[in-house]
């Protein structure tokens, strides 16, 4: 099976983190994620956050230090994610693949419906 590398922000203001739930007409709808994206072929995985948090969220982010990697399989593909920690800086919210969207506290993610993927970050990688 193909792999597709995406990007994620684990993105914190005043000690909270936010989450954004994904449309119901895509892919892995209802479940709340870190957001990002794709990564094209030769973008450095921190241009692509950023470019990603701007397309979806018309959000800018201080991209900082990278926190992991995971690889689970989705609908005949593995996604390969990558999280990144970063500082929230401004957004007007334009969501185009989400439709809300939360700052929340870490100890308090494992009460949503998080994507599969996201929960190794969650699980493993000390955010609660």
């Amino acid at each position: 099976m193909k792999t597709i590398k995406v990007v994620c922000g684990i993105i914190w203001q005043d000690g909270q983190v936010f989450i954004a739930r994904r449309s119901p007409q895509k892919s892995m709808g209802g479940h709340w994620e870190f957001p990002g994206g794709k990564v094209e072929e030769n973008e450095k995985e921190e241009l692509a956050l950023e470019r990603e948090l701007k397309e979806e969220l018309d959000m800018e982010v201080n991209v900082g230090k990278y926190i992991g990697r995971t690889v689970h399989p989705s609908e005949n593909v593995f996604i390969e994610l990558i999280a990144y920690s970063c500082e929230f800086k401004t957004a007007s919210y334009n969501l185009t693949a989400h439709d809300a969207y939360k700052f929340v506290k870490p100890s308090e993610l494992l009460n949503y419906k998080m994507a599969p993927a996201d929960l190794y970050f969650i699980k493993n990688c000390d955010l609660l």
